[in-house]
């Protein structure tokens, strides 16, 4: 034992992880609940979730619902090391927007580097698409991601909703903005607009008026 003990070594990937929690989000907005990354990831995880199975029970699809949930979970892990860039900034222009999608990715590369080599492939294909397989498997991985996509828009908007239900005007552009994207989302993944019409609406309900 003491010597498969000296060859594990350890590891900060998951102390690292565990950092999300640290990273408050909407750093240019006055919220009057903060939200950090944990909050938000696991909110697109379970939203992610919910889409790939509506998508597989009512259209059709055959796609890993638990991978939905894995592939939310880890979406932003890459501010653990960049921290959040405000959506404003990030999209100012295609120069920016490219060399951030670059810095991300290198924080997501280091951030696998700090997992032991057996289980890295198993976490890889978490942030990364899927390279290998037919074309109907990077096909459906690629409409899963989409879907992530949409969740964490999904998420943002419920966030402005959470604020404007509470009387905060400084969502209210964030909202529009945030609004449209959702929109546009829907018109394109039938999931999205399912879970729009069905579950969104209860959103900012009291715990009586949810119950």
């Amino acid at each position: 034992m003491a010597d498969r003990d000296e060859t594990l070594g350890q590891s900060s990937f998951f102390a690292l992880v565990s950092r999300m929690k640290y990273i408050e989000r909407w750093a240019l907005m006055r919220s009057t609940h903060p939200e950090n990354l944990s909050e938000h990831s696991l909110e697109v995880a379970v939203i992610a979730h919910a889409l790939a199975t509506i998508a597989n029970v009512r259209y059709g699809r055959s796609l890993d619902a638990g991978k939905a949930a894995l592939v939310g979970l880890f979406h932003d892990a890459s501010e653990i090391i960049t921290g959040d860039m405000p959506t404003p900034v990030k999209y100012a222009n295609g120069q920016i927007l490219g060399a951030y999608k670059d810095v991300e990715a290198r924080a997501e590369r280091r951030l696998l580097d700090e997992l032991p080599p057996d289980l890295a492939p198993a976490y890889r294909e978490l942030f990364f698409p899927t390279a290998d397989g037919d074309d109907a498997a990077q096909e459906e991985d690629a409409y899963l991601r989409g879907l992530v996509k949409a969740a964490d828009k999904i998420s943002a908007l419920i966030k402005c909703l959470d604020e404007a239900h509470v009387g905060n005007a400084e969502f209210a552009s964030a909202q529009a903005t945030t609004q449209a994207a959702v929109d546009e989302l829907a018109a394109r993944y039938p999931e999205v607009d399912d879970f729009v019409r069905q579950f969104l609406p209860p959103y900012g309900k009291t715990l009586d008026e949810l119950l």
